[in-house]
């Protein structure tokens, strides 16, 4: 493996590192920021000045607007983009936008991508992910799936709850996956402006950062297409690991690149604010909380570039890097909350009120040890990899 970056690389690094430092950051007060996320208005302002600086969806292909980042230079970017609160919404990369761009452009057929990806790569429109329910639906365990699609004709009628459906308010369109008769899953494609779509209410929490915050949907006897089925019917299952997989390392991209701040706003503190006749970081108890800072980020930051290279190399083969985005997964959003718990705690007071973007983060971040699979359903999946390599090598040596 080869770490070094190329020139046009770091090139686009620093364009990114800039434009957030130059045109995000100073946006970060705006008031039009709400407890459910950006509004609408500062959103497409911000999508605005990314296009204008030539850094708009980056990750999706040339042909359809984007630049054609590697998941190695997706890792380089978004780290640098994440590094505002605001950097994944002004580039158009943040979830569930992120990953659908992804997972239309494996799976959806040439109508599909003209009507829905194309005005989505090029910002004017956002989207949601309907999978997660409410118990006793879907949630870690997707064979869990309640919500319902029935063939009637040309159409699927589809019934159902859904919850926890981030960017659900003034989404255009949404990914819906839903149980056949047979008991296999599909997924459907359906603008929301349709009476069977019914928003319940957004749900309150910790975070912040997601426009159109966390949303409860019902679907009422919703009339689908057949011609917008995504993909193949029965395969949902099959297509929700082709866009969760990058999906999960990219929210370690990103949320590494908050981690960075969170650290450098307490390290300056710490080498300016004084106690007991010295600066902070002079005092054992803050600098090794620095230095412990530093040793998270880098691992979590080794761990996604070897993850973004191992995907790199499987060229879209969906059977290779998923063991490895899992325990990504896992270092990043445990090595990131200690990054961010322990900047709060070299703060003090300002680390527990928004006078320091800090504590913004803290709420932000720690809802990612759950996203995407909590921790424990990921070491429960890497622990059965193991296993499962372990028996196989006995049989090996046995034979």
């Amino acid at each position: 493996m080869d770490f070094s970056l190329s020139p046009e690389l770091q090139a686009l690094q620093q364009r990114t590192r800039l434009f957030i430092r130059d045109v995000v950051i100073p946006m970060e007060s705006d008031k039009r920021h709400t407890p459910h996320g950006p509004s609408e208005a500062l959103r497409n302002e911000l999508i605005t000045k990314a296009r204008e600086a030539g850094l708009l969806t980056p990750h999706a292909s040339i042909d359809m607007g984007g630049l054609g980042l590697s998941h190695i230079a997706k890792a380089i970017v978004f780290e640098a983009a994440g590094y505002s609160p605001l950097g994944p919404v002004a580039l158009n990369i943040h979830a569930p936008d992120e990953g659908n761009i992804h997972l239309l452009e494996v799976v959806a057929s040439q109508v599909q991508k003209e009507h829905w990806l194309r005005p989505l790569v090029a910002g004017k429109i956002r989207s949601c992910f309907a999978m997660t329910e409410p118990a006793p639906g879907a949630g870690s365990d997707p064979s869990m799936l309640k919500t319902s699609a029935v063939r009637d004709g040309d159409h699927y009628v589809i019934n159902g709850k859904k919850w926890f459906i981030t960017g659900a308010e003034g989404a255009s369109f949404a990914i819906i996956m839903a149980r056949m008769e047979d008991g296999s899953a599909s997924m459907f494609l359906a603008d929301m402006n349709q009476s069977g779509i019914i928003l319940e209410r957004l749900m309150d929490s910790l975070d912040s950062c997601f426009t159109g915050g966390h949303g409860v949907l019902r679907f009422e006897n919703l009339r689908v297409p057949a011609s917008d089925v995504l993909g193949e019917i029965g395969k949902g299952f099959q297509y929700a690991q082709v866009r969760l997989a990058p999906a999960r390392l990219t929210h370690c991209m990103r949320w590494l690149g908050q981690a960075q701040r969170a650290h450098d706003v307490a390290l300056r503190y710490a080498t300016q604010r004084e106690a007991f006749g010295k600066p902070l970081i002079e005092h054992e108890g803050t600098g090794f909380m620095l230095a412990d800072d530093e040793l998270d980020l880098h691992a979590a930051r080794l761990s996604i570039w070897h993850t973004a290279w191992v995907l790199d190399q499987a060229k879209g083969d969906t059977r290779i890097g998923g063991h490895e985005s899992s325990m990504t997964k896992v270092l990043t959003s445990e090595a990131v909350w200690r990054v961010v718990d322990r900047s709060v705690q070299v703060l003090g007071g300002q680390g527990v009120t928004d006078e320091k973007i800090v504590a913004r983060i803290f709420r932000d971040i720690r809802a990612f040890r759950i996203y995407d699979g909590p921790s424990e359903v990921h070491r429960w999946s890497i622990a059965k990899r193991i296993a499962k390599r372990a028996l196989q090598a006995d049989q090996g040596t046995n034979s």
